[in-house]
């Protein structure tokens, strides 16, 4: 998928740079955009109390530019139809399980556009452990 600053349309996944990471959502209107969990204000906060809600595009935005995806041809044959992509986006309002590399933000938009989840920031370090050799759960006091 590619992104580019660009009007929003009904069903797009959109993203916007928090510091060297995105965060996403998918795009209904302007008064709608649906998200799991705001977007990072650098506070820790509890996994745990992190849900599925919906926002408005300035609030979604913080005033940062909204980049809208725009698939390749390979992409636009696998992704659901803008109804569709709502309708999973809508079914996952109040939802929760977020956990930053496993359950995030883009997991769900991935989700909701193309039914499989999906995160770059999942799979930028499942390469870097496979390189050091470490399988998840594993480490010191781990057996």
């Amino acid at each position: 998928m590619k992104w580019f600053p660009g009007e929003c349309r009904e069903g797009d996944m959109i993203r916007i740079p928090v510091g060297s990471f995105f965060h996403y959502g998918i795009y209904v209107s302007d008064s709608e955009v649906i998200e799991f969990g705001p977007a990072p204000d650098g506070r820790p906060r509890d996994e745990s109390a992190i849900r599925v809600g919906v926002t408005d595009i300035g609030t979604f935005s913080g005033g940062k530019i909204v980049e809208v995806g725009v698939c390749d041809r390979r992409e636009a044959r696998a992704r659901r139809s803008p109804k569709e992509t709502v309708d999973a986006a809508r079914a996952g309002i109040g939802s929760g399980g977020y956990s930053l590399l496993h359950n995030n933000c883009e997991h769900f938009a991935y989700y909701c556009v193309f039914g499989v989840k999906k995160s770059t920031v999942e799979e930028e370090a499942r390469k870097k452990w496979n390189l050091l050799g470490i399988r998840p759960g594993s480490g010191p006091g781990k057996k």
